[in-house]
C-alpha cells in the first residue's frame, strides 16, 4: 500500500493540474498566471515543511541545496508554460497529456539506461515501438 499512495497522489494532482492548465483564462499572461501559481505552491510547500518536519530548521535544510533545485524550478516553468500554451493553441486535454507522457516515458527509458544504469529489456524496446505506433494512430 505504501507504494500505491504516491502514485495516487501523482494521478490526482496531475488530473487537477491538467484541468487547471486547460481552464487558465486566455486573457491572463502565461507567466503572470504562473507567478501566482508558484506563490501558492511556495506557501503550500513551506506549510508542509513545518507540518511534516520534526526539527523545523529551514535554514539547515536550505544549506543542503544543490543545482537540482534550480534546474527543477526551470523545468517546472517549462512544463507548466508548455501545457498552458498547448491548450491555448487547441490541444485536447487528454491528447496533449497522453502524447507528452508517452514520448516522455520513451525518453526516460533511454535516460535511465544511459545515466542511471537501469536495465532495458527487449520487452521495453518493443513497448517503445508500440507507443510509437499508438502515437501515430491517435494523431491521425
Amino acid at each position: 500500500m505504501n507504494m500505491l499512495i504516491p502514485i495516487l497522489i501523482i494521478v490526482a494532482s496531475n488530473t487537477f493540474y491538467n484541468i487547471c492548465a486547460k481552464s487558465t483564462p486566455k486573457e491572463i499572461d502565461t507567466f503572470a498566471s504562473l507567478t501566482v501559481t508558484y506563490l501558492v505552491a511556495a506557501a503550500a510547500a513551506l506549510a508542509m515543511f513545518f507540518l511534516t518536519n520534526r526539527d523545523r530548521n529551514l535554514a539547515e535544510e536550505l544549506a543542503k541545496i544543490n543545482w537540482t533545485q534550480f534546474v527543477l524550478g526551470l523545468s517546472i516553468v517549462g512544463l507548466e508554460s508548455g501545457f498552458i500554451l498547448a491548450f491555448r493553441t487547441g490541444w485536447k486535454i487528454g491528447l496533449a497529456q497522453l502524447i507528452a507522457s508517452v514520448i516522455l516515458s520513451c525518453i526516460l527509458i533511454i535516460v535511465g539506461y544511459l545515466f542511471y544504469k537501469e536495465a532495458v529489456t527487449v520487452r521495453q524496446f518493443i513497448g517503445i515501438g508500440v507507443c510509437a505506433v499508438g502515437l501515430f494512430l491517435i494523431t491521425k
